[in-house]
């Protein structure tokens, strides 16, 4: 399984010979200036929300790739009405896809698209695949539903946003790697606006003070499980 960071909460995940996009906020990024997003192949996009900064480039990639778009219910409602490919699931619901077992788990945040569409309610993620399991939190914040996940599946890695002001900030992260029982992060949800702009060498020492690895990847930087 390689997972390749696009910047903000942009994923990119190869699996079983499928490409995954989770949440393709890219193009207005300007701290994603170096990806081109006409080269991102895409069987499959997850959606955990209906936010611009997290579905921006979704039509423009689902168009050029067939992709199908994974969601919750109204979130593939709204694409499927434009004619999309879309597999619509909803909170404990779990599917076995082409590129192995996912499961649609809670998320603590709001959801609406940018012109005022319900969104219905974020989620995150667990995918199974490859021997391989990674938990895609979304945006959230810290939940004790974080504490089931482990009741079901051991966690290779834990994908967490660390930036605060929206979502869980560094400390909160922590906690919540503790509660997934996964001490391998990869932080999301950062630096992108001002808001959320947080000290790099402060959150991997926090981390590495619990015992824990946060990766930071550069944007375009890829890691291998």
């Amino acid at each position: 399984m390689k997972i390749t960071y696009y910047g903000h909460s942009a994923l990119g995940i190869e699996v079983a010979g499928k490409y995954i996009l989770v949440d393709p906020y890219i193009s207005p990024n300007p701290l994603a200036g170096g990806i081109d997003i006409a080269t991102l192949e895409a069987d499959f996009i997850l959606l955990t929300h209906a936010h611009g900064d997290h579905i921006a480039d979704v039509e423009v990639i689902a168009k050029r790739t067939n992709a199908t778009i994974v969601a919750n219910f109204e979130i593939a409602t709204y694409y499927g009405n434009k004619g999309f490919a879309t597999h619509p699931m909803n909170h404990g619901g779990s599917w076995t896809f082409d590129f192995g077992k996912l499961k649609m788990v809670n998320a603590v945040h709001s959801s609406s698209f940018p012109d005022g569409t319900y969104g219905g309610n974020s989620v995150g993620f667990v995918i199974e695949g490859e021997h391989k399991n990674i938990y895609i939190a979304g945006d959230t914040a810290l939940t004790m539903d974080m504490k089931l996940i482990p009741m079901r599946t051991q966690l290779d890695l834990a994908i967490l946003p660390i930036g605060n002001n929206f979502t869980m900030d560094v400390e909160d992260a922590i906690i919540a790697s503790d509660f997934v029982e996964c001490d391998k992060v990869l932080g999301m949800h950062y630096d992108t606006f001002g808001y959320i702009k947080i000290n790099h060498e402060e959150a991997l020492r926090q981390f590495f003070q619990k015992g824990k690895d946060l990766m930071l990847l550069p944007i375009g930087d890829s890691i291998e499980l």
